[in-house]
């Protein structure tokens, strides 16, 4: 078992972090799924308003890759799909039925699960429409069904602010986590990389075979997939990987033991405009009113689909991001301190990352919308390197994306980058610039040059 000590990064003292426990007596009437969240795919509808659909049924697929198809999270009938800008697909929304009848198949035993052939497997992912479950670097995109991974990574350490806690998401797990590990890792030729704390004491996460165990130590962003790839097996050129959800891990590993789908999730509710910030068992697509229900106060605020970070703003009547297990709630503020960023402050008022105010204790802050600031010109400073645990230059690299220079980019290793490693950057950056962004427009550009 390797041990790999990550020493730059930064764990955001937020307040509202979710207590340990779990509501499971939460149900939603609709689901849904938003097409626009995946990266490089061109949807083409499977259904209309007014069909039936069970769980696992297509509903649309990529016209870029027809194998890429997108199952439904629940049983019931099409009520709206929406559309944006030029006919552009933004929600298939699913009134659900009280029976949750679904795609199934033979169960397998599992001991059986660690001996299936690679085409059974593909089969059954095929056939259930769970492909998108994986996830591939470079562009962080869906899985292609016809490619071949050099190794498959999963993360094990949650380090991102508010996220939810490992030992409710893995609680009686242990069978279901295995089944899943089994069937990635007859997808490779290479190894399944678990990344877990340095300190685990999760028994679900110990025993495991059919894997490598890699004990990761330090703050934010140590439990980002990427960070971990970096760390253990960086991507060459022309390398692929694949990269898994824990959460989806189990999915993987029910379907094959159960012979269904169980599309249920752990997801964590928090954030300093959260009235009581908690754990909730709820299913993927959920509507976003049901999951923060008792959770809003009387105050303006902004709800996010994923973390503080690298989430979304969404509405309560928008959908949970397929995705995302976090729902951050933040109080909003637009109000402009007296003297700026040269007032003096302490640890419950002013929050900084460098000798910029006088903040002093581990105290959590209450942070608000408020983005202290507006953009202004590239102050160097190192606030970026001092914040990002990858051998690799962000501000050259910044430089060369906006100057569109392929062969500079690929030098710098862009390739190997993906927004959400770059989250900090933006986080820390003391000209308000949007690193993560760029980043993304980096890999559009690497991407269309193909």
């Amino acid at each position: 078992m390797t041990q790999i000590k990550i020493r730059k990064g930064h764990s955001i003292r937020i307040a509202g972090i979710p207590q340990k426990e779990v509501i499971t007596n939460l149900s939603t009437a609709e689901v849904g799924l938003c097409p626009i969240e995946y990266q490089y795919v061109k949807p083409k509808l499977l259904v209309k308003e007014g069909d039936h659909v069970e769980i696992g049924t297509p509903l649309f697929f990529n016209k870029e890759n027809p194998d890429q198809k997108w199952a439904s999270p629940g049983t019931g009938t099409i009520c709206k799909i929406q559309y944006g800008l030029r006919r552009v697909i933004e929600k298939i929304v699913i009134k659900l039925d009280k029976d949750g009848k679904g795609f199934s198949h033979k169960a397998i035993a599992l001991n059986a699960t660690a001996k299936l052939k690679r085409e059974e497997i593909k089969s059954v992912l095929s056939e259930s429409n769970l492909w998108l479950l994986i996830r591939q670097r470079p562009f962080n995109n869906v899985a292609n069904p016809e490619d071949e991974p050099r190794d498959i990574f999963i993360s094990a350490l949650h380090t991102a602010p508010l996220a939810p806690s490992l030992d409710l998401v893995l609680k009686d797990q242990k069978d279901a986590l295995q089944a899943g590990i089994n069937v990635l890792n007859e997808l490779t030729n290479g190894d399944v990389n678990i990344g877990i704390s340095s300190n685990n004491q999760i028994e679900e996460l110990t025993g495991l075979d059919n894997c490598k165990l890699h004990q990761i130590s330090g703050p934010h962003p140590a439990g980002n997939v990427g960070i971990q790839i970096h760390h253990i097996a960086p991507l060459k050129p022309d390398d692929i990987v694949w990269t898994v959800n824990i959460q989806h891990v189990i999915i993987l590993g029910q379907l094959f033991l159960k012979g269904e789908i169980d599309p249920s999730i752990i997801v964590s509710v928090g954030g300093p405009g959260a009235k009581n910030p908690i754990h909730v068992k709820t299913r993927i697509g959920s509507k976003i009113e049901t999951v923060v229900k008792d959770q809003l106060g009387d105050d303006e605020y902004r709800i996010i689909s994923g973390d503080v970070l690298t989430g979304r703003k969404v509405e309560k009547d928008d959908y949970l991001g397929f995705y995302d297990t976090i729902i951050s709630i933040l109080p909003v503020d637009f109000s402009r301190p007296f003297l700026g960023w040269i007032q003096p402050g302490s640890s419950k008022k002013t929050y900084s990352l460098s000798n910029s105010f006088l903040s002093f204790g581990k105290k959590l802050f209450n942070f608000t919308t408020k983005q202290n600031g507006s953009k202004r010109a590239l102050v160097p400073i190192n606030a970026w390197e001092d914040v990002l645990p990858m051998d690799i230059m962000p501000n050259p690299l910044y430089r060369s994306i906006l100057a569109c220079d392929i062969e500079e980019m690929t030098q710098l290793g862009i390739l190997e980058c993906d927004e959400e490693d770059f989250a900090l950057c933006s986080f820390a950056c003391p000209s308000k610039i949007d690193v993560g962004a760029t980043i993304r427009k980096g890999l559009d550009i690497m991407k269309m040059e193909g």
